[in-house]
């Protein structure tokens, strides 16, 4: 709607494919699109692939959602848009759409400078837009001093209720005009919205609390590691046990933690990852126990997002994890 109540015009396409994207960009001169990490990671693949190098000169704005950008992705966008501005949104349907906004210079991870003495961590998605509210609900059960809390939203945009056997039901997620997003996550004192995870994904570990998207910011900056899942899977003495299931990359070896390191070439091993996770100052609880070399691709939906009740069903239905520590 902003673009035509700017006097601009929008090229349709049936369905995403990325060679009808990538030609209508080229043919019609397209200054901004709206991307999911699925839609970048292809368009640039595409474009590797039939060589393209010029396709994005007049893109000057490319706004992401339903997920965060790589640090891969992020340059691979810059070089295949250079004059484009990348901005990362982050949102919900139920909240129409996009909630706060954050420019990818380069993607602000983990540590807020100059906040000496607060709690951090998660992935900063920016500050919300004007018209929106955003605040941290706290639970009744929470008496520790962190600011971690239920990410609530309030304003015009957010839904009455989700239609449920002919009515409207709200009683789950909208209380005293407030939508709960499902999310958890901290506000710094600059304003800025820092997202830990999914309440539903959170892993409950000895008793402490893990966010997997936390973990697999950490084990995705290994040069070896091509893309990672982090899951819970039932364990006797600590509740859930984190585990990490772990794509590599081409031209990198896998090494079971029973084998042996030979040193040859590059190597990734349970053992590598756990001492990547201590030099990133990961706390301890939240170091994955096991790590389950991925072979396929993940499960996901239409938009990209990881299934990870199916991979935990897949994960579950093997006899036995490899590479327990």
């Amino acid at each position: 709607m902003a673009i035509l109540m700017a006097g601009g015009c929008h090229v349709l396409i049936p369905k995403f494919d990325v060679k009808l994207a990538s030609n209508a960009i080229r043919q019609h001169g397209v200054t901004s699109f709206i991307t999911v990490p699925a839609i970048m990671a292809d368009l640039l693949s595409y474009a590797r692939k039939e060589m393209i190098s010029d396709s994005g000169m007049t893109v000057t704005k490319i706004l992401n959602g339903g997920g965060g950008l790589s640090d891969e992705l992020i340059n691979g966008a810059y070089k295949l848009f250079p004059r484009a501005a990348v901005f990362s949104a982050y949102g919900m349907t139920e909240a129409c759409s996009s909630l706060t906004f954050t420019a990818l210079n380069k993607p602000t991870l983990q540590e807020p400078k100059n906040q000496p003495g607060t709690y951090s961590g998660g992935v900063c998605v920016g500050k919300p837009a004007p018209h929106i509210e955003i605040q941290i609900g706290m639970d009744d059960s929470n008496t520790s001093s962190s600011p971690t809390g239920n990410i609530l939203t309030r304003g015009l945009h957010t839904m009455v209720g989700y239609w449920v056997n002919n009515k409207v039901d709200s009683s789950e997620s909208v209380r005293n005009g407030w939508l709960d997003t499902g999310d958890t996550g901290w506000i710094d004192k600059a304003g800025n919205l820092w997202l830990m995870g999914r309440q539903k994904g959170r892993i409950k570990t000895g008793g402490e609390n893990v966010y997997p998207e936390e973990v697999e910011l950490i084990l995705s900056q290994h040069p070896g590691v091509a893309k990672v899942v982090v899951i819970g899977i039932p364990d006797s003495r600590l509740g859930e046990k984190v585990i990490a299931c772990v794509s590599i990359r081409d031209g990198w070896k896998w090494v079971d933690a029973r084998a042996e390191h030979k040193g040859e070439g590059n190597e990734v091993s349970p053992h590598i990852l756990q001492d990547h996770c201590r030099t990133k100052n990961l706390s301890r609880f939240k170091i994955p126990r096991s790590y389950y070399q991925w072979r396929r691709p993940f499960p996901v939906t239409t938009t990209g997002k990881i299934r990870r009740e199916e991979l935990k069903r897949e994960i579950l239905a093997t006899t036995q994890l490899p590479s327990n520590l």
